[in-house]
């Protein structure tokens, strides 16, 4: 009895951490240009400047990057799905992400898998998708 007991508990904790990362992963929204420099700057002084720290601190306020696992790979294709190149885009973060892996300095892991992922094509995309600001202005 108390195993069954055990068991339906674990399954409603199981059920419950579901539906919380189903609301969590619902509620991100697209980052706009604006918000991104917003949070950069908050960053930058959060980090004083360091570019490793800043770089991650950025990627976590825009729910781009988690820990335990680096970069969102399909969130980051979302932003730029205009390109039509999703896929191929979710490959190059994965193989950056797993490549520069280094949970023990999760700043330099953030930096390199950046780096590592924009040093083609994306990172054009990435410039451009910056200067949007200017435009707005």
């Amino acid at each position: 009895m108390n195993h069954l007991r055990l068991e339906i508990i674990c399954w409603s904790c199981l059920l419950i951490a579901m539906a919380v990362s189903t609301e969590a992963a619902s509620v991100w929204k697209l980052p706009t240009a604006q918000m991104v420099y917003e949070d950069l700057e908050k960053c930058r002084q959060e980090s004083q400047e360091e570019d490793a720290d800043t770089l991650r601190c950025l990627v976590k306020k825009l729910g781009l990057w988690t820990d335990e696992s680096g970069y969102n790979a399909r969130r980051i294709a979302k932003i730029f799905a205009g390109h039509n190149q999703m896929e191929e885009l979710m490959l190059v973060v994965e193989h950056c992400n797993q490549m520069e892996q280094d949970t023990s300095h999760l700043d330099d892991w953030a930096f390199l898998a950046y780096r590592c992922a924009t040093s083609g094509q994306f990172g054009h995309w990435v410039k451009d998708f910056m200067s949007q600001k200017e435009v707005e202005r």
